[in-house]
Parts: structure tokens; C-alpha cells; sequence
């Protein structure tokens, strides 16, 4: 059988692999401590639940609205004015699947074959992907920790071209857990305001857990909120990933394409998803505070042991709930057989000799660093970083290149 061309551009994410990874040597009695996956540990909020069972129960079955519930649509609108201090209609919001389909939407309605895509590496494994799906050409930007991972006005600047169609990004990031201030954004938005032709797609899926006090968005600059797109959702800050709830607020006109592409995909997100939404959003954010500060808490235990670790260079997250430590001091050694030449060797290293399983920075643009996930209990935590350590004690051999 002959598979469409477009298949050719799309991989299995490195997330995913080695989640399986983990999964298939568990299931032959391993004992794994996965840090692969970026999932919080906690179960949804009780009360959103709740609200979920009362949504059933009042027969909210049916096939929804294409754009989202208005009463949510109208949540979604207020919890920006509250915590955003940003203004936007019903109209200039809409819900899907998760805010990978909201992504997914903005660049297939956008980004024609031979549109240029700006994104800043590290960059969370999707984006690329589906620009390249889109028929456009990517263009990575390197930011490296010495920046904390973050793009300069200049390596902005340097970067548009008459071709640059769009600039993606996320902060706080995935997988860095670095976020920009408003000073940073500032400086970026003058860049920007040089180059109306860019469209800016904000990833804020992290919002909640930030560890700044204070989420920054791009669109708070008046010049350029008619053409940035905000992505958020339920997922990580309300513990809600298998809910598949995401959201866009943006220009009424990419809206309003974003809204006839899903329709012939998936129409209208889950029903039941959607009004249990509404109570997260504009009900008592007390347990989305709490889980924040759990992460917090494992931030500052994985980052302190990491940098105990001789040869290990990390950055500190100010949000999200990753580690992304350069781990290149190790290229060139070696254990037994095993030679360590770049950040793939390392996660396969680690999982198949220290039993954890973490992602290759490669995955994520990065080829010095792996990610280490930790939205998991504490306990494993600190299993995990004892077995990390350990194990790279063994690279002691310095093989000649």
C-alpha cells in the first residue's frame, strides 16, 4: 500500500518512544523510574469532576457548538481579563481537542508551502512537525543555556526574512521551564513591530505553573495583539490531560478559519469536557496553586541535585515542571562498551544502566541536554537522581576522537 507522501515528514516523538521504551522494559520486571512524560501526578480536581458528572446528568451529551459552549467561550473571556488583564470576545476565542489541535489549526490556516516559521530551539517536539505538515520551512533558532535558552532581539531580528510567516513559541517552556519577563517580551515586541507580516503563536500551557508569581503574555503590547494568537488549555495547570480541552484567543479572522478547518475535522470538543472547564476556570484556583507549589518544591530538590553532579550544567525553571541539563562534558566516554557521543547515547545510557528514563535533548532541538520530567511524586525524584548520579560515575574513560 502506498502511504501519502506527507507521512515521510512526521516521526514518532521522542516523548512517546521513550515513555514505550520504559513501559516495554518494565513489563519484563525492570524496576523504571520514567521521567519521560510531562503528565502531572495529580488527579483532576474534585470539583471539577463534579462538575463534569452534573454536566452528564443535566444531558450535555450532544454534539456541541464547532467554537466551544458560549457559556465557556465566556469563562475563557473572563479568566483572561482576570489574569491576564488582556480583552477578548467570544468571538476572538475558541475551543478544541487539546491545544495540540489548537496549534494544529493555527498553522494549517496560516502557513502555506514556502512560509517561513521562526522557532526558537529549545522547542517542544510538535511545533516543527506540523509546520512542516503545513508545507512550510522551519527555521530553528539556537538559544542556548548561556541565554537561558531564551531568543534575543537580535537573533530575532537576524532571523526574519520576506518569507517569515510566523513565530512560535512557549513560556514558560517545554522543555526548559525558562520564561520570558515583560522586559524580555518588550524587547522582542519592537522587533516585531518592524515586521507586521509575523504572525506570533504564543504556547501558555504552562501558566499556572510558574514559579515567577507573575505570567507574562505577549499580546499585553497594544501593537501587536491583532496578530498574536494565545494557546492555552486545561491540561497542565488543572491535571486534566486526558480531558483534551484546549483553547486559542486571537485575531476574530484566524478564529473564525480555525473554527471551518475543525469543523470538518473533529467539530466541537468533548461536551462534558467543556462545562467541567467552565468550574475550573471560575471557581477557587486553590488546588492549581497547590499543585504549582508541589512542582516548585521538586524544582528546587532536582536542580539542587543536579548541580552536586560534577560535569552537569542546568539552568534554573522559572516555570513548567522539566530540568533540561547539558550533559556534554560526557561525550567521548565511555562504560564497558558503551561510548557516549551526544545527548541520544546519554538517554539510552541512563535508561538501560541507571533505570531512568528521561528524553534526548535532540528530540527538542538541543543536542548538549535531555529533559527530565519532574511531575512525579518526590520519592521517585530522589530515586531517580540517586541512580542518575551513580551511573554517570561510570563514565570515567575518555575514548580519543
Amino acid at each position: 500500500m502506498q502511504l501519502a507522501q506527507r507521512l515521510n515528514k512526521i516521526t514518532e516523538p521522542q516523548t512517546i518512544k521513550m515513555a514505550k521504551l520504559s513501559r516495554e522494559l518494565k513489563a519484563k520486571g525492570i524496576n523504571i523510574v520514567d521521567l519521560s512524560l510531562g503528565e502531572p501526578d495529580f488527579k483532576t480536581p474534585e470539583h471539577i469532576c463534579n462538575a463534569a458528572v452534573k454536566a452528564m446528568n443535566e444531558g450535555f451529551t450532544k454534539y456541541p457548538p464547532v467554537a466551544g459552549f458560549a457559556d465557556l467561550l465566556e469563562a475563557i473571556s473572563i479568566k483572561l481579563k482576570r489574569d491576564n488583564n488582556l480583552d477578548y470576545a467570544a468571538n476572538e476565542i475558541m475551543v478544541s481537542t487539546g491545544a495540540k489541535q489548537s496549534l494544529y489549526n493555527i498553522i494549517m490556516c496560516l502557513v502555506d508551502p514556502g512560509d517561513e516559521v521562526i522557532i526558537p530551539t529549545p522547542y517542544w517536539v510538535t511545533y516543527a512537525s506540523q509546520v512542516q505538515m503545513a508545507g512550510g520551512t522551519v527555521k530553528f533558532v539556537s538559544c542556548g543555556i548561556e541565554d537561558d535558552f531564551k531568543i534575543t532581539p537580535a537573533k530575532l531580528e537576524a532571523s526574519i526574512s520576506s518569507k517569515t510567516k510566523m513565530f512560535v513559541y512557549s513560556s514558560p517552556c517545554n522543555p526548559t521551564g525558562s520564561f520570558y519577563s515583560r522586559e524580555e517580551l518588550a524587547g522582542l515586541a519592537e522587533v516585531f513591530k518592524r515586521h507586521p507580516q509575523v504572525v506570533i503563536v504564543s504556547d501558555e500551557i504552562y501558566e499556572y505553573i510558574n514559579y515567577t508569581g507573575q505570567h507574562e503574555s505577549i499580546a499585553q503590547f497594544d501593537e501587536l495583539k491583532d496578530r498574536v494568537v494565545i494557546v492555552n488549555g486545561m491540561s497542565k495547570g488543572f491535571a486534566m490531560t486526558g480531558w483534551r480541552l484546549g483553547y486559542i484567543a486571537g485575531p476574530r479572522e484566524i478564529v473564525q478559519a480555525c473554527e471551518r478547518l475543525q469543523g470538518q475535522v473533529t467539530s466541537g470538543a468533548n461536551s462534558i469536557a467543556q462545562k467541567a472547564a467552565i468550574t475550573a476556570l471560575l471557581s477557587d484556583l486553590g488546588p492549581t496553586f497547590k499543585m504549582a507549589e508541589s512542582f516548585r518544591q521538586r524544582r528546587d530538590y532536582v536542580i539542587g541535585a543536579l548541580k552536586k553532579i560534577p560535569g552537569i550544567k542546568s539552568n534554573e525553571p522559572q516555570g513548567a515542571f522539566y530540568a533540561f541539563p547539558d550533559v556534554s562534558s560526557f561525550f567521548g566516554k565511555s562504560y564497558g562498551d558503551t561510548i557516549i557521543k551526544n545527548a541520544d547515547d546519554m538517554s539510552m545510557f541512563l535508561l538501560h544502566e541507571g533505570h531512568v528514563a528521561t528524553v534526548c535533548g535532540s528530540a527538542f532541538g538541543d543536542n548538549n541536554c535531555i529533559r527530565l520530567s519532574f511531575a512525579t511524586s518526590m520519592t521517585n525524584l530522589m530515586e531517580a537522581m540517586e541512580r542518575i548520579e551513580k551511573t554517570l560515575q561510570k563514565l570515567t574513560v575518555s575514548v580519543p576522537a
